[in-house]
C-alpha cells in the first residue's frame, strides 16, 4: 500500500459510510479518485453544467448549497457541507443535472469520482449503496448503534424489544378443549411446569385463558369444584396481537392492562403465547410491575418512586436499542397511567358533585403528541358537562381545588408546573364543552399571535380520564371548523415559519446564549408545527406528529421518500434530546446540575452526531419549505 494510500485511508475511515466499506472496495475507489482544487466563491456544480459526471468528497474546507430558487432569501437559499461530506448524491443516482449550486465557501479540496466509477462503486460495495440510498436512515443507523453502545455499558444482558413476536415464541402453545375440567387442565399445567393454560375450539381459536393468579384467586381461594369446566373460571375478555406485531406493543399492553401474557394469533388461530419472562427483565423492575405499582399505589410517595422507575426503565431501553419514536410512547404511556391514578386518588379522597362520567382531564403538548422525554412540564385542561340545576361556574368552583391538587401532586412526582400555566387548575383552562368550542371557535376566527400560540398547544390535546367522549365530540368538532377555514391554516403557517432551523452560512450551525442549539425549539417545533397544519388542512384527527405526517401526505400529493427524511430527522432528534436528558439527569443527582433544558453545545458532539444534526436541521428547512409552498408564504 502506498503512503498516498495510507493517508487516505486514514481520512476516509474517519467518515460514513466509507468506515463500514471493506478495504478492497475502498482502495478500488481511492485508485479512480483525484484530488481537485476550487478558490473561494468558485463554482463546484450547477444545474448549468447538465447531468452529473462527478461525485465529490470534501478532504478540506466548505461547500455551500445555493437553491435555485428565484423568490427564495438568503436564509433559505444555502446549505452548509464540510470535511468529509459528499454530494450530489441525489443527481447522481438519478442521472441529472443537480437541483442547486454548489459552491466553495472557502479554498477547498475535494476528492472526485467519475460518474461511471461511482455507479459501479454501488454494485461493488452493499455499505456504499445503502447510505447512497438512504442517506439520512443509514446515518441514523449508524449513530444508533453508538448510542445503544453507549448504553449497554451500564445494562448489559437486555433483550431487544424491537422483534417481533414471532421470533419471541419459545414453543407452541399448550391448549386444552373448553370442556375440560378443571382438575384436568391443574394437572396438565404442573406436568407440563407451565403458568398458563389457553382454551381453544376445533378450529384453534382462542377462547379462555387460565394464569396462576387465577388459580389462586379463582380456584384454591373459593375452594371451586374441580371438576367443572374450565371455561368457567377463564378469562374470556383476550387481548391478541399478530405475529408480526413488536415486542414493545406486547409490552405496551402489559404495562397498561397489567396482563402477564399475550396471544399471539394469526388469522383467529393461536399460534403462540407470549409472556413478560419471554419478552425481557429490566435491571430493577419490569415494564408490568411499573404499571402495576402505579395502579395499586395509594400516595404520592409511592408514585415518586413509579417515576423514578419509569426514568430507569427509558435508560435501559436506549441500552436496547429502542428506537425514538417508541421510547417516547412508552414514556408518555406510563406518564398517562401515573396522571390517571393520581386523578384516581384524587377523587377517591375528596369527593365531588360532579361525577366522572361528567369530566375528562385531556393533556396537551408533547404528552397529547405520546412525544415526551425525560424532560417535560404539564399541560393539561379539563372539559365538562353541565348538570341539570348547576351553572358552568359552579361547576368550575367544584373542580378547580380538586385540579391544583392534582397539579402539585404531578409536580412532586417529577413534572414541573406550567411556566405559561396552562393546567386544569387555572380557571381559563377548566371549561364545559360548549364554553371550549366558544374558546376554539375565538381561536380559529380571530387568529391573534396569541390565539395562534394557543392553538399550537391547545390542538394536541388528548383525553386521559373520565368521560373520553366530550373529547372526541371536541375533536371532531375542532376537525371540521378548523379543517375550513384557509385563512385559519394560512397564518398558522405564517407563524409556523418564524422560528427557523439553526444552520450558519460561515459555520455549522447558529448557535444561541452559552453557545448551544435548542434542540427543541428549533428542531423539534418545525416538525410538530408543519405536521399539526398539514392535518389541520387533511382532516387528520391524529395527535402525534409522525402519525399526522404519514396520514397527511398522500392527500398533499408529499412523495413517501419526503416524509420519510422529515420522520428520519424528527426521530434523531429526539433521540439526541433523551440521551442529552438522562445525561442530565444522572449529572443533576450527582452533583445538583441545572434542571433539565434542550441546550445541546454542539462543540461536545461527536463527529458523526454534529453531521446528522445538520442533516436534520436541513430536513427541517424542507418541511417548511413545502409548508411555505402550499399557503404561498
Amino acid at each position: 500500500m502506498s503512503v498516498i494510500h495510507a493517508s487516505q485511508l486514514s481520512f476516509f475511515a474517519a467518515h460514513a459510510p466509507f468506515d463500514q466499506m471493506e478495504q478492497s472496495h475502498l482502495l478500488w475507489m481511492l485508485e479512480r479518485m483525484q484530488l481537485s482544487y476550487y478558490a473561494r466563491g468558485e463554482v463546484i456544480a450547477s444545474p448549468e453544467q447538465g447531468v452529473v459526471e462527478r461525485f465529490l468528497v470534501i478532504k478540506q474546507g466548505m461547500v455551500q448549497g445555493e437553491q435555485n430558487v428565484a423568490d427564495a432569501s438568503e436564509a433559505d437559499a444555502w446549505l452548509e457541507l464540510s470535511e468529509g461530506e459528499c454530494f450530489p448524491l441525489g443527481a447522481l443516482l438519478a442521472h441529472r443535472p443537480v437541483a442547486s449550486i454548489y459552491r466553495a465557501g472557502q479554498d477547498t479540496f475535494c476528492y472526485e469520482l467519475q460518474a461511471a466509477d461511482f455507479h459501479t462503486l454501488l454494485g461493488l460495495s452493499p455499505p456504499f449503496r445503502d447510505f447512497c440510498t438512504r442517506r439520512i436512515a443509514n446515518l441514523l443507523e449508524h449513530s444508533k448503534q453508538v448510542i445503544q453502545a453507549q448504553f449497554t455499558q451500564s445494562s448489559a444482558g437486555q433483550q431487544s424489544l424491537t422483534s417481533p413476536l414471532s421470533a419471541i415464541i419459545i414453543r407452541p402453545p399448550v391448549t386444552c378443549a373448553p370442556q375440560a375440567s378443571v382438575r384436568e387442565v391443574l394437572q396438565q399445567m404442573h406436568d407440563s411446569r407451565i403458568g398458563s393454560m389457553v382454551a381453544v375450539d376445533d378450529a384453534g381459536r382462542p377462547l379462555g385463558i387460565l394464569t396462576l393468579p387465577d388459580v389462586l384467586e379463582r380456584i384454591a381461594l373459593p375452594q371451586a369444584n374441580l371438576d367443572q369446566p374450565v371455561i368457567g373460571v377463564m378469562t374470556t375478555q383476550l387481548t391478541t396481537l399478530p405475529p408480526h406485531a413488536m415486542a414493545h406493543e406486547a409490552a405496551l399492553v402489559m404495562a397498561k392492562q397489567g396482563f402477564r401474557h399475550v396471544l399471539v394469533v394469526e388469522n383467529e388461530r393461536l399460534v403462540g403465547l407470549v409472556s413478560e419472562k419471554d419478552l425481557f427483565a429490566l435491571q430493577r423492575v419490569g415494564l408490568r410491575q411499573i404499571g402495576s405499582a402505579i395502579r395499586h399505589a395509594q400516595n404520592v410517595g409511592e408514585l415518586q418512586q413509579s417515576a423514578a422507575d419509569i426514568r430507569s426503565m427509558a435508560h435501559n431501553m436506549m441500552a436496547q436499542g429502542v428506537a425514538a419514536e417508541q421510547l417516547t410512547q412508552f414514556i408518555s404511556t406510563f406518564n398517562d397511567l401515573l396522571t390517571v391514578r393520581i386523578i384516581e386518588l384524587e377523587f377517591a379522597a375528596n369527593r365531588s358533585a360532579v361525577r366522572v362520567e361528567q369530566l375528562c382531564w385531556i393533556a396537551l403538548g408533547s404528552e397529547g403528541r405520546f412525544e415526551q422525554t425525560l424532560s417535560t412540564d404539564q399541560d393539561n385542561a379539563l372539559i365538562f358537562t353541565v348538570p341539570e340545576g348547576m351553572t358552568a361556574d359552579q361547576v368550575r368552583a367544584q373542580l378547580l381545588p380538586a385540579a391544583r391538587r392534582i397539579n402539585e401532586m404531578l409536580a412532586v412526582c417529577g413534572f414541573p408546573l406550567c411556566r405559561g400555566n396552562v393546567m386544569a387548575s387555572n380557571p381559563q383552562w377548566c371549561l364545559s364543552l360548549e364554553e371550549w368550542k366558544r374558546v376554539f371557535l375565538n381561536w380559529v376566527m380571530n387568529s391573534t399571535p396569541e390565539a395562534l400560540l394557543h392553538a399550537s398547544i391547545f390542538f394536541d390535546f388528548r383525553s386521559l380520564y373520565g368521560a373520553h367522549a366530550l373529547a372526541e365530540e371536541l375533536r371532531l368538532w375542532l376537525t371540521g371548523i378548523a379543517g375550513d377555514n384557509s385563512r385559519f391554516q394560512h397564518q398558522m403557517a405564517e407563524n409556523a415559519l418564524r422560528i427557523r432551523p439553526p444552520l450558519g452560512l460561515v459555520r455549522d450551525f447558529v448557535l444561541g446564549s452559552e453557545n448551544t442549539l435548542d434542540l427543541k425549539l428549533n428542531g423539534i417545533t418545525p416538525f410538530v408545527d408543519a405536521a399539526r397544519i398539514f392535518s389541520l388542512a387533511t382532516g387528520v384527527t391524529g395527535t402525534g406528529t409522525i402519525q399526522r405526517l404519514r396520514q397527511s401526505a398522500p392527500a398533499l400529493h408529499i412523495p413517501v421518500t419526503e416524509v420519510d427524511g422529515w420522520i428520519n430527522a424528527f426521530l434523531f432528534i429526539q433521540m439526541l434530546r433523551l440521551r442529552h436528558h438522562y445525561e442530565a439527569s444522572v449529572r443533576q443527582k450527582a452533583v445538583g446540575a441545572p434542571a433539565l433544558n434542550n441546550l445541546i453545545d454542539p462543540a461536545l458532539m461527536n463527529e458523526l452526531d454534529r453531521r446528522i444534526l445538520k442533516e436534520a436541521f436541513r430536513q427541517a428547512r424542507k418541511v417548511q419549505t413545502r409548508l411555505a409552498l402550499n399557503y404561498q408564504l
